[in-house]
């Protein structure tokens, strides 16, 4: 039977052009050109359907740079994430992030349609306290306030009295103007925050699967392998470890810190995708990347980005008796900030 032959590329073909240049430019430290030419179809189809639908996509720092630096409108820390869930007007919002966010997403745009890529991307903090969890503590400390990380289900913001971050934990509970505080799940966040204030602090013993594995060691490994290094703690690490670093403190504020210290040498103790993105911003900078992965982040894709606003799935939704009095926890924090 006669073939037809193919024509073989020669030596001297040109090489297409990358799709979406000017976004590859921001990312092309981290993703090669032949995953650039796989990843930039999802892209493409998330930027048309975000114009067609009024969509905004909403990115947490530990979301890895081809989502991060191309698709999300938003990024941030928690704080940040739950301050311009509030501001947006969009209709559409897509949390890449976790469970508990899109959820503080929904509390502060009731009116608005909140999706999330995967049902699966959870938190080890929300699950580690229920909602009667809380009212036990109540009934066990009566009078005592209770301030509860925003990295919880809304059912446990809904039997608190007011949220608060990693970066605002200490201005929370001073505020409130009293001896002592419940705060929960974070055990090493209420620890960390307790050696910085005189307000009583009781905590509850949950942890965060990404920061409660780093060790002393660690650091004391690190700073003897490379020399002149300095490390950067997230609050939800344990005290010693907080206590071996140079600075703490959330995610933001490490970003801020590199960005106005310009350390030569620099490492996150915090989750993988959070030095990738601060490391784009500032290539001239010598990141060390010892880092411990968080799985729940990691099941937000671009693929699934763009499955999410196809379908319109999975859309979040807060139970109408708890929707008033979780809002209010959150509300309650953003004024004071």
């Amino acid at each position: 039977m006669l073939q037809t032959a193919i024509p073989q590329p020669t030596q001297n073909s040109p090489t297409p052009p990358l799709p979406l240049p000017e976004l590859y430019s921001r990312i092309q430290r981290h993703v090669p050109p032949f995953e650039w030419r796989i990843l930039a179809d999802d892209v493409a189809a998330i930027l048309k359907l975000k114009r067609e639908k009024n969509a905004v996509v909403l990115a947490h720092n530990y979301q890895t740079p081809d989502i991060f630096h191309t698709v999300a409108d938003i990024v941030g820390d928690s704080l940040a994430l739950a301050r311009e869930a509030a501001r947006t007007d969009a209709d559409i919002i897509v949390l890449a992030g976790v469970h508990f966010m899109a959820e503080t997403a929904k509390l502060l745009n009731p009116e608005k349609t909140v999706l999330i890529p995967d049902l699966e991307a959870g938190c080890s903090l929300a699950a580690s306290i229920t909602a009667e969890d809380v009212r036990l503590l109540r009934a066990s400390h009566p009078g005592v306030p209770i301030v509860t990380y925003v990295n919880t289900s809304a059912a446990v913001k809904a039997e608190s009295d007011i949220c608060c971050t990693s970066g605002n934990a200490k201005k929370i509970i001073e505020g409130l103007g009293v001896p002592k505080v419940i705060m929960l799940p974070d055990e090493y966040l209420a620890r960390n925050t307790a050696a910085q204030t005189k307000v009583e602090i009781i905590a509850w013993k949950g942890h965060c699967e990404v920061h409660e594995r780093f060790t002393v060691d660690d650091i004391r490994e690190l700073r003897a392998t490379h020399p002149g290094v300095t490390v950067l703690a997230h609050p939800e690490c344990p005290p010693e470890v907080v206590a071996e670093c140079d600075f703490t403190g959330s995610t933001a504020a490490m970003a801020d810190y590199v960005g106005q210290k310009r350390p030569g040498r620099v490492v996150l103790l915090t989750e993988c995708s959070m030095s990738d993105n601060v490391a784009l911003q500032y290539p001239d900078l010598d990141f060390v990347r010892p880092c411990n992965l968080c799985p729940h982040m990691k099941r937000i894709t671009l693929p699934k980005i763009r499955h999410a606003l196809e379908t319109m799935s999975h859309e979040v939704t807060v139970a109408p008796e708890i929707v008033d009095r979780a809002r209010l926890s959150v509300e309650r924090m953003l004024a004071i900030g």
